[in-house]
């Protein structure tokens, strides 16, 4: 068996993808473990594909590469990579060269020095665009305080194995590795890591995918939104009941009548909470209907595998 799989998602880094193994076969070598690389193909619009292809004819013994049907984002990727690996450990590293594969010796030694079924390099400053820094310190803060866990975690980690094939019981469509690991188990470490400027592409990242990242994560993976409309609920009937109660006292008290606008302003509020209600459930069944058809995380239109020896 072999000591580490490592998997790399790609999406749109033919320019980066040789620099990357090379880079990983130095450290592996120098470290003296034995490897095997799975890059997995997030339907790139680029060259990275036939990249891919000459890289695997080259390293017949350690690239396994895997083309996804359509683009289905990095954490599917990751756990369709995850589940062609067939190391003692798992490693996942991004394609843009910002995770210097030098580093995964530090991920490495902190495993072998503690009980930890996972680490993760954590960054003391990132080199990514302001929006995206923005967008990943407000999953991470929100993380936090959600899941009461401490909010780190990078797609820079190192796991068991037998850690990383329990996430392929998972079998929806929308997959958040960072809060799966979480459920699984507590045994969690970190170790700082160098994160360097991306050499070559821009990233894909945007605002937009980043709200929809974090969108879906709050309704697939937490209560949350249910929970404002209750609160609100209480709110907006309490409230309702001290404007009643107070036009009903001034009617009979001072005898001033009560008019349109009351009702039209009750009525208005009421109608608002209502339709808002209806959205935030409009949500959850729209991702209760995704799961109920178990469409897989992923679909594999081309497959290379390395060979075993």
């Amino acid at each position: 068996m072999l000591d580490y799989s490592i998997v790399v998602p790609v999406y749109n880094s033919s320019e980066s993808l040789n620099e990357l193994l090379l880079r990983i076969d130095t450290t592996m070598k120098g470290l003296e473990k034995s490897y095997e690389v799975i890059f997995v193909d997030d339907d790139s619009v680029d060259e990275s594909w036939n990249k891919l292809e000459d890289l695997q004819k080259a390293n017949p013994e350690n690239v396994t590469a895997v083309r996804l049907a359509r683009n289905f984002g990095q954490h599917n990727a990751t756990i369709c990579g995850i589940a062609h690996a067939s190391g003692k450990y798992i490693i996942t590293i991004d394609d843009d060269l910002q995770n210097p594969p030098e580093e995964i010796a530090k991920l490495i030694k902190t495993m072998e020095n503690t009980e930890t079924d996972l680490v993760y390099g954590i960054y003391g400053k990132k080199q990514h665009s302001l929006v995206r820094n923005l967008g990943s310190a407000a999953i991470k803060v929100s993380s936090q305080h959600i899941y009461r866990n401490k909010g780190y975690g990078s797609s820079f980690r190192l796991m068991k194995t037998s850690l990383g094939k329990s996430l392929l019981n998972h079998q929806l469509n929308f997959i958040y590795i960072d809060e799966l690991f979480q459920w699984y188990t507590n045994h969690i470490d970190f170790v700082f890591v160098e994160h360097h400027k991306r050499p070559y592409q821009q990233s894909t990242y945007t605002s937009h995918s980043l709200f929809s990242l974090f969108s879906n994560l709050v309704i697939y993976y937490t209560a949350i939104p249910l929970r404002i409309m209750v609160y609100t609920g209480f709110i907006s009937a309490f409230l309702s009941f001290i404007i009643g109660v107070m036009f009903i006292y001034r009617k009979i008290v001072h005898d001033v009548p009560i008019g349109f606008t009351a009702l039209i302003v009750a009525v208005s509020f009421s109608t608002s909470v209502i339709l808002l209600s209806l959205g935030i459930i409009g949500e959850y069944l729209s991702r209760i209907y995704s799961v109920q058809n178990r469409k897989p995380p992923y679909s594999i239109k081309s497959l290379i595998v390395h060979e075993v020896h």
